[in-house]
């Protein structure tokens, strides 16, 4: 984030860094109104991380209501991911360019027409592709909101985006209780309707606090947005999710296997074409030099493999629990509160003992620890405990373990490379939700074909478990890191 005095311009250089955030900032005295403007642009984040949980708790009613395979049903969460993958660096650029105000609210308004097309679509293809359209708002909000909330704090900026940035685990509880909720007493469309009173009021709050007020137009050197790039990420992802999802699917064997090779043909080029561009481009979404090397590539793939556990497992343990043991969709969904509460409270232990103990040791037991919460996750209750219970008592271990390596797994990036730390940033949630699209793809289209649907995600319960001790030989290579910055 940068800072300056009201009376120096902004360089070239610096305008260009500053696109990475989408915030430039004015001055450093807060401004009237700062905390209304807080509540309104947390209330949109807010809404946003509800809706990558709620729609966990909702899959089963969604394949009932809707019809096809389990694995086009996981789509609408792993297309909401991909949708804020693409939107992430794309917004920040045009929060620079058109004004921070202007995007927000436009991204808002975009989120509460296709939650409304969402809640009304009788398709499943349909709802799809409005879920990758509510998932490029969902993203889209981030960077200008992060931008809005600094420019109205001033010298204060660093404790309001540090509360900013809680919103999202508190989104990780509040989601998949409200989307058990609504499903158990209404519908599975009710998750989506219920953006819409609060997406009026949100914009309505934006127009009368902080209006469509341009900042000035920023100057950059060359595309400050990797366009190229980001179309080849998105064409290898949706390349071997269609690979994944089409060979589990039903219908003629002779036709899957023909779109299952042409996707996965269509995601190995794309993926060979976007290292090359990644090697030439002048200004790549990932630099060549972050995805390699005896540190970087060691670390991207565990935060790859975090997002396959930590994510794919988020999305997932709702439909297991109503698999497997027959729980209601609101017990369902009350297990990852359980899993977020133990999660934000080991999170704040390991940033008080992180110079202490070092992050090396942290990632370890973390990993270790959502290790063992997944493979207990999927064994029977033991000694008589209900399957609620011991559902429960898994997946707080799992946010134990996810408590402890998330914190220690971030530092560890960024010590990499102070001077890029934007970009580090921004690879490492890149890395890691392509590791949830990844697990939760596999995972969907496994459960589809199986004759057992329960006890099949038990199994794959299990190899997450495996996974997460499979990178533990890999965390012993990356540095340790244990001073302050």
């Amino acid at each position: 984030m940068l800072l300056r005095s009201p009376s120096s311009g902004p360089s070239r250089t610096e305008s260009t860094r500053g696109a990475a955030v989408g915030t430039l900032l004015e001055g450093d005295e807060p401004l009237p109104g700062r905390r209304l403007v807080f509540v309104v642009v947390g209330l949109a984040l807010l809404l946003g991380s509800i809706d990558a949980t709620s729609v966990a708790t909702a899959l089963p009613a969604m394949q009932t209501d809707l019809g096809g395979s389990l694995g086009w049903i996981g789509w609408t969460i792993t297309i909401y991911s991909l949708g804020q993958i693409v939107a992430l660096p794309i917004a920040g650029r045009l929060s620079d360019q058109f004004g921070r105000n202007r995007i927000f609210l436009l991204a808002v308004a975009a989120f509460t027409l296709t939650s409304l097309a969402a809640g009304l679509t009788q398709d499943i293809a349909v709802l799809i592709a409005v879920r990758a359209l509510q998932g490029i708002a969902a993203g889209a909000i981030m960077p200008s909101a992060t931008g809005i909330v600094a420019e109205r704090f001033g010298r204060n900026r660093d404790r309001a985006i540090g509360m900013f940035t809680s919103i999202f685990p508190i989104g990780a509880i509040i989601g998949p209780v409200v989307g058990g909720v609504l499903v158990s007493y209404t519908s599975w469309r009710s998750i989506f309707f219920v953006n819409l009173p609060l997406g009026v009021v949100i914009l309505i709050g934006g127009l009368l606090l902080i209006g469509v007020r341009r900042q000035g137009r920023k100057e950059f050197d060359g595309p400050a947005v990797d366009v190229p790039g980001i179309a080849l990420l998105v064409l290898f992802l949706l390349g071997a999710m269609t690979a994944i999802t089409v060979l589990s699917s039903t219908g003629a064997l002779p036709v899957r296997l023909v779109v299952t090779v042409a996707a996965a043909v269509v995601a190995v080029l794309a993926a060979r074409r976007f290292l090359r561009h990644a090697r030439t481009a002048a200004n790549p979404v990932v630099p060549i030099r972050l995805l390699r090397g005896r540190t970087f590539g060691p670390l991207n793939l565990v935060n790859i493999v975090f997002g396959v556990v930590a994510i794919g497992f988020s999305a997932m343990v709702p439909l297991y629990a109503e698999h497997r043991y027959g729980i209601g969709p609101l017990v369902a969904g009350s297990l990852l509160s359980v899993r977020a509460i133990a999660m934000i409270a080991t999170s704040s232990g390991s940033v008080a003992v992180l110079r202490t103990v070092g992050t090396r040791k942290l990632m370890i037991a973390g990993f270790a620890t959502l290790a063992l919460g997944t493979g207990l996750l999927a064994t029977p209750p033991p000694g008589g405990l209900s399957p609620e219970v011991w559902l429960s008592i898994t997946a707080g271990i799992t946010g134990l373990g996810m408590g402890m390596a998330g914190p220690s797994s971030n530092n560890a990036s960024m010590h990499l490379a102070k001077e890029e730390i934007s970009a580090i940033a921004g690879l490492r949630a890149m890395f890691r939700q392509t590791g949830g699209i990844a697990g939760i793809s596999i995972t969907t289209a496994v459960v589809s074909v199986a004759a057992n649907p329960g006890l099949t995600q038990a199994w794959t319960f299990v190899v997450f478990g495996l996974l997460a001790l499979v990178v533990v030989p890999v965390i012993l290579r990356l540095p340790d890191h244990r001073g302050a910055w």
